[in-house]
């Protein structure tokens, strides 16, 4: 028999942690509506509010200002609209600012016009240029209404760290709105909304090990808000009605105390695997380039281009090699083609890259396994390119 197949497609989504499986193999044997009063109800209910803490503590959040939704899609839609309130006193966002590095869900605008949405560069180093989204910031139109920011505090495909505390300072200079979407930074950098100066900040359970089809708007109060998601029943305080989905939230919360426990120590590890691979990566072809090194990334993630290899064949080879890798986003129906993060950073779109991303359950076994695949397509690229 051969060898198991490696799984280095975290960011995609991390395997269901056992912690997280239980807590939903326990929701799923409960009856009852978690909005009826009876002890049935009252014990579900009790279930979907220990969640609500553990993705709060997360956060640094408190419980209140979570909202649970069906992922961090669902959230970014909600949140980017022009339609807010403060109180019970509508408040209009005129437009919105996003980096041309946001993941597919931001990108999108959300409930935003395309006239109302306006893209900021990144530097050659793929952090959000803070020069350009001052002067956007300055010439926004405050009588159209104000300003909304969305960045994310880790990139998908490069794992590349952005300044969102410099960011939420231009940001509440002019009286802004920041959304952050902390999707690839919860369980893998500390995630303070009060810190990181976000008014929102999304998140989502099957990045951390939880079950997918479940997310979280997390606020910083409950004052300013967006206008309901879903009108109904008035479940989520009102924002997404509905009958909340128990087991996906008790595994997301089991998940998000799993995140938090060790965080620090837990990602030293994860971090050292990932550098030992780019080590051996950069010996076996020294002119891969792996993108952001030497700048601030998250510790589990790695996204390079071996000059002359196509993403979709480079993808194609690890996977016949038993390595489970991805081109970047897996957000696009699985559509593979060039990087729009690596173009908005000034890299040829006509060189591929792939992204490697582990996670805690990876081994240093997995890891020099995967070195030996890295070496051997590096090996038939040399090749094709000599035959060529």
């Amino acid at each position: 028999m051969g060898q198991e197949r490696i799984y280095m497609d975290w960011n995609a989504t991390a395997p269901l942690l056992p912690a997280a499986r239980e807590a939903c193999h326990c929701a799923l044997d409960l009856n009852g509506n978690p909005s009826s009063v009876h002890g049935e109800g009252r014990k579900i209910r009790t279930l979907i509010e220990n969640a609500r803490r553990e993705v709060a503590a997360l956060c640094d959040a408190a419980s209140a200002n979570v909202t649970f939704t069906s992922g961090a899609t669902e959230a970014a839609n909600w949140v980017l609209t022009p339609d807010f309130r403060m109180g019970k006193t509508p408040l209009t966002i005129g437009h919105l600012y996003i980096s041309a590095i946001e993941h597919p869900a931001v990108r999108e605008g959300g409930r935003f016009g395309a006239n109302a949405i306006r893209e900021i560069a990144v530097t050659p180093d793929g952090t959000i240029d803070l020069a350009a989204l001052e002067a956007a910031l300055a010439a926004h139109d405050r009588q159209s209404g104000l300003p909304m920011v969305a960045v994310m505090l880790v990139n998908n495909e490069t794992g590349i760290v952005q300044p969102i505390e410099d960011v939420s300072c231009l940001v509440k200079a002019v009286g802004g709105i920041l959304v952050v979407d902390a999707v690839q930074a919860a369980g893998r950098l500390p995630v303070s909304i009060e810190a990181l100066g976000a008014d929102f900040v999304i998140i989502s359970s099957h990045k951390i090990g939880g079950p997918k089809g479940v997310g979280a708007l997390v606020s910083r109060g409950e004052i300013l808000m967006p206008s309901a998601l879903i009108r109904g029943g008035g479940q989520e305080k009102g924002h997404r009605s509905g009958t909340e989905n128990p087991a996906a939230i008790a595994g997301f919360g089991a998940a998000a105390r799993c995140a938090a426990a060790d965080l620090d120590g837990r990602m030293r590890g994860v971090s050292a695997l990932r550098d030992r691979l780019e080590a051996a990566m950069i010996e076996a072809a020294p002119d891969v380039i792996i993108h952001g090194l030497g700048g601030a990334r998250v510790g589990n993630t790695c996204f390079f281009t071996l000059p002359g290899l196509k993403s979709e064949t480079g993808q194609i080879a690890f996977d016949l090699e038993g390595v489970a890798l991805s081109a970047g986003s897996a957000c696009s129906s699985g559509k593979v083609g060039q990087s729009y993060v690596l173009s908005a950073m000034g890299h040829d779109p006509r060189h591929g890259a792939l992204r490697i991303s582990i996670g805690p359950a990876t081994t240093e076994d997995e890891i020099d396994r995967c070195a030996a695949v890295f070496a051997k397509v590096a090996a038939r690229r040399r090749l094709a390119g000599a035959a060529a």
